[in-house]
């Protein structure tokens, strides 16, 4: 089984001093990626770039302390960063892992609920994105290379993902071009939504705001995704949120895939 975890981290530092690592070790994920990782390259420690077990690779955002993926992981794939897109490739979004038929990409899409102007800047994301991933799909359907994009996508899909969803209609994250442009996603794309194809509960959220008591009353948001091409999808057998310790406000999503751990991990 190869086990692939994905978590918006919230500032790597600062899930440090929550036991971060001290999961991680035991977690024993074969891959994990990681988003809002708000870490220049001259700040990274080495015991956070050298983990027992793993190598690991960043994409840091050129502005300070802000937005940044990472990738850790224990073979020997090509490691890439960014989209070729010359706006968001120096916020750090996009970073993947390549195997002879596997890329796992670590992606972290912009949030638009600071300002009108963030929510834009987040639909020219989705804008470049969307073509981006459809030469995955294309790839896919051309050759068998399987693709899954683990990160936190600021968009819960349904009503089903998101507690308070009368509330929110309106709201960045979950406004109906978003939806529409998740529902594009699955229906046309072609894209599948790993969590989803194994758990149809409801109440299955990853982020909680920090206000009110959103933790302790499960008033949560489901938006970050193991999103994949249909042949590894169906290879996909178990799925867990883990809640039982709190590292950022979200919350580890990890799935299981049918897959011979000894080809990736090296």
């Amino acid at each position: 089984m190869l086990k692939v975890t994905s978590l918006n981290i919230n500032g790597i530092r600062a899930a440090e001093r929550k036991g971060f690592f001290e999961w991680m070790d035991t977690h024993d994920a074969d891959i994990l990626c990681l988003q809002e990782t708000r870490i220049s390259d001259a700040d990274i420690k080495e015991h956070m770039r050298n983990r027992e077990g793993y190598k690991s690779a960043f994409n840091p955002a050129e502005k300070k302390g802000y937005s940044g993926v990472a990738l850790y992981y224990k073979g020997n794939p090509d490691i890439s960063v960014g989209m070729g897109c010359d706006e968001f490739d120096p916020e750090g979004r996009i970073i993947q892992a390549t195997w002879d038929d596997l890329t796992i990409v670590s992606a972290y899409l912009p949030s638009g609920s600071s300002s009108e102007e963030r929510q834009a800047a987040k639909f020219r994301f989705l804008d470049k994105f969307g073509p981006w991933i459809d030469e995955m799909m294309q790839h896919h359907r051309d050759t068998g290379h399987e693709y899954i994009i683990c990160g936190d996508w600021n968009i819960a899909h349904k009503e089903i993902d998101i507690k308070n969803w009368r509330g929110n209609l309106k709201n960045s994250g979950f406004t109906p071009e978003e939806r529409a442009w998740m529902t594009h996603l699955f229906e046309e794309r072609g894209f599948v939504d790993v969590f989803r194809q194994l758990n149809q509960e409801a109440d299955q959220y990853t982020w909680w705001s920090n206000r009110g008591r959103a933790w302790d009353n499960n008033v949560g948001w489901r938006i970050d995704y193991q999103i994949s091409t249909p042949g590894i999808a169906a290879k996909a057998v178990s799925t867990e949120i883990y809640k039982a310790e709190r590292f950022s406000d979200h919350a580890p999503l990890t799935v299981l895939y049918d897959l011979p751990k000894e080809k990736y991990i090296g």
